[in-house]
């Protein structure tokens, strides 16, 4: 699944500031949590010329460097964050992932282009306006975990409400209760250095949780941490993600942390947009060559469900055998298979979908399925 402009957006054509004091305005309960248009960040000598040159814009990074000195970070990026959900943005180093992940709060300020955090513009936002922003409707884990070594773990976590303005009894009773959510009980008068690295990027997680965020923003915060460490941080934030149903955005190069963690992934590659859908989709079919090799060891069986191992039903299979849900993944349908020693039916809503069996899961696990052709379709059970 490859992305695609909407036209209707508003382009913005560049991202000056308002002189003028912003009121915060309602959020539009259909808005997207973000969205994005058009937008580029260009680093260079009279980098806003680039966006608008039709000539430019087709050139490749090395050759835009060549001809005029820039350097495109982000290059005419679409994509909306839908809310509760978690996105992940993937590519290798130099993609563009992290300049663009600073780009909607404005860290790095857009070259051009428009977003959008529920329905507000944000390029349009002033200097308190954007302030409020950042301390309150958003906030960033880091892979620096930036904690300040001569407080407390409990003064850490209570630092972004201290800077809100909330007192100290009530900002280190919440700060207590965030502490202990993410597994730092009996740490709290600690001091970053008796830490773990696991230990002090818990300490960051809760920092950023305990101003309540409508939106998390991590920028490859594990990517430090050791492979067993790493995967108790990814397990922290799958289960307050599903605790709390959080907004989540997050920053990767490595594609094992994408699958595990996002709803949806949009892989990067030199500023632009490869790809973007879910972890099935992209495994199941990569959009071009890159991608491909990106995927290519990926355990399918792991990531892709039966509803694209399926076949069509006949009549005396709708209704008899062990059923399976649409997204069960093959793995599991493998089990079932062997088993019940004979094909499933996948059942959605009590009609038959279709049915797996040895040969379509083997497809699967072989990458020769090629998607379902009973995709979409339904069988009604007897």
């Amino acid at each position: 699944m490859t992305t695609t402009k909407n036209t209707g957006a508003t382009k913005n054509t560049g991202a000056t500031k308002n002189t003028g004091a912003t009121e915060p305005t309602a959020a539009d309960p259909a808005a997207p949590a973000f969205a994005v248009r058009d937008l580029w960040k260009v680093f260079g000598p009279k980098a806003d010329r680039i966006p608008g040159n039709p000539e430019y814009r087709i050139l490749s990074t090395a050759e835009l460097r060549e001809k005029t000195g820039c350097t495109a970070a982000v290059r005419d990026v679409d994509f909306d964050v839908q809310r509760g959900e978690v996105f992940v943005v993937m590519g290798l180093s130099g993609s563009g992932k992290s300049t663009l992940v600073r780009t909607l709060t404005r860290l790095i300020e857009p070259t051009s282009g428009s977003i959008a955090m529920d329905g507000e513009d944000v390029l349009g936002m002033d200097k308190n306006r954007l302030r409020e922003l950042r301390r309150r409707q958003t906030a960033m884990v880091f892979q620096n975990f930036g904690l300040l070594p001569h407080r407390s773990v409990l003064d850490n976590v209570a630092y972004g409400l201290e800077i809100q303005g909330v007192g100290k009894a009530e900002r280190r009773a919440k700060a207590q209760e965030i502490v202990e959510k993410v597994g730092l009980a009996g740490m709290e008068e600690r001091r970053p250095g008796q830490l773990s690295g696991g230990q002090q990027q818990r300490v960051g997680l809760a920092r950023a949780l305990a101003v309540d965020p409508e939106v998390l923003l991590f920028d490859e915060p594990f990517s430090a941490l050791d492979p067993l460490i790493r995967r108790d941080m990814q397990e922290e934030v799958i289960r307050l993600h599903r605790e709390e149903g959080r907004t989540m955005v997050f920053i990767t190069h490595d594609l094992s942390e994408a699958l595990r963690l996002g709803d949806r992934i949009m892989l990067m590659r030199d500023g632009a947009i490869v790809q973007l859908g879910t972890p099935e989709e992209i495994v199941a079919n990569p959009a071009d060559d890159y991608v491909r090799d990106f995927v290519r060891d990926v355990p399918r069986e792991q990531v892709i469900s039966v509803r694209r191992a399926m076949r069509p039903a006949d009549a005396a299979e709708s209704a008899t055998g062990t059923e399976l849900a649409p997204d069960t993944l093959v793995v599991d349908a493998i089990e079932a298979v062997a088993n019940s020693g004979e094909p499933c039916r996948v059942v959605e809503d009590g009609r038959t979908l279709g049915i797996v069996d040895h040969e379509r899961l083997l497809a699967v696990v072989a990458g020769i399925d090629g998607g379902s052709d009973t995709e979409g379709k339904e069988v009604a059970a007897i």
